[in-house]
C-alpha cells in the first residue's frame, strides 16, 4: 500500500509543477516559442556554396590533367621545373586525342575548306581549343601560388608555338583565322551634359530673337522715314 500510495505521489507532483518547479523541455519551448519562431523560420545565409561556373570547372580539370602528365612523365617532373618546352610537349600530347582533321602538304586536299571525300591525314588538336586551354592553365598556375615572372604557359617559346600552329591549320584546312576587332564602347551622354546642351541652346534662341524684335523694330523706323513725305523749299533767284 505505502508502494502505491508512493506511486502516485510522482502524477501530483507533476500536476502542481507549475506553481513549484519549471515545466519541462517541452513546456519551456512553448513558452519562448513566440520569440524564437521568427528566427527559426528564416533560412541560414550560407546554406550551401555556389556551384563553380563552367569556366572554373574546366578550369579545375585542365589543371589536374597536367599535373597528372607531370606525374606520369618520364622522368617525373615537378611543377617548380616545369618550363615552356614542357608545355610544348603536353601539348603534342594533346594531339591523340584531337578531333580537328589537319591535312598534310602531299594531301590532295590540302587547303580544302570542304573536302569532298575522307583522307588519311591523323586528327590534333584545333589551334582555337590549345590557345584557350594555355589561357585557363596560365591562370591555374598563378591561382596555386606560382609566379607571374615565371609562369612556363606565358613563355615565348609556346606563343611562338601557337602562332605556328594557327599558321599551318589555316594552310592545312584553307580557313584563315582572323582576329575579332574590338569595338570601342561611344561615349555616355551624362544628363547633366544634356541639360547644359539645352539650357545654351535656349539661351542662344532668345537672344536671336530678341535680335530680331530690335531689328525689326529698326526697320521699320526706317519704313516710316522713307514713307514720310519730304517738301523741297526753293528759294527765289537773287535780283
Amino acid at each position: 500500500m505505502d508502494s502505491a500510495s508512493g506511486g502516485g505521489a510522482p502524477e501530483s507532483n507533476t500536476g502542481a509543477g507549475s506553481s513549484s518547479a519549471p515545466p519541462p523541455v517541452s513546456g519551456s519551448g512553448s513558452a519562448s516559442g513566440s520569440g524564437s519562431a521568427p528566427s527559426q523560420q528564416q533560412p541560414p545565409e550560407s546554406s550551401s556554396p555556389a556551384p563553380p561556373s563552367r569556366y572554373e570547372s574546366q578550369k579545375r580539370r585542365d589543371w589536374n590533367t597536367f599535373l597528372q602528365y607531370l606525374k606520369n612523365h618520364k622522368p617525373p617532373l615537378t611543377l617548380a621545373r616545369c618550363s615552356g618546352a614542357h608545355v610544348i610537349e603536353f601539348l603534342k600530347y594533346l594531339d591523340q586525342f584531337g578531333k580537328t582533321k589537319v591535312h598534310m602538304s602531299g594531301c590532295p586536299y590540302f587547303g580544302h575548306p570542304n573536302p569532298p571525300a575522307p583522307c588519311a591525314c591523323p586528327l590534333k588538336q584545333a589551334w582555337g581549343s590549345l590557345d584557350a586551354l594555355i589561357g585557363r592553365l596560365r591562370a591555374a598556375y598563378e591561382e596555386n601560388g606560382g609566379r607571374p615572372e615565371s609562369n612556363p604557359f606565358g613563355a615565348r617559346a609556346v606563343r611562338i608555338y601557337l602562332r605556328e600552329v594557327r599558321e599551318g591549320q589555316a594552310k592545312a584546312r584553307g580557313i584563315p583565322y582572323e582576329k575579332k576587332k574590338r569595338k570601342r564602347p561611344a561615349p555616355a551622354v551624362t544628363a547633366a551634359a544634356v541639360s547644359v546642351a539645352a539650357s545654351a541652346a535656349a539661351t542662344a534662341t532668345a537672344t536671336a530673337g530678341g535680335g530680331v524684335g530690335e531689328g525689326g523694330g529698326g526697320g521699320g523706323e526706317v519704313a516710316r522715314n522713307a514713307a514720310a513725305p519730304t517738301t523741297t523749299v526753293l528759294s527765289p533767284p537773287p535780283l
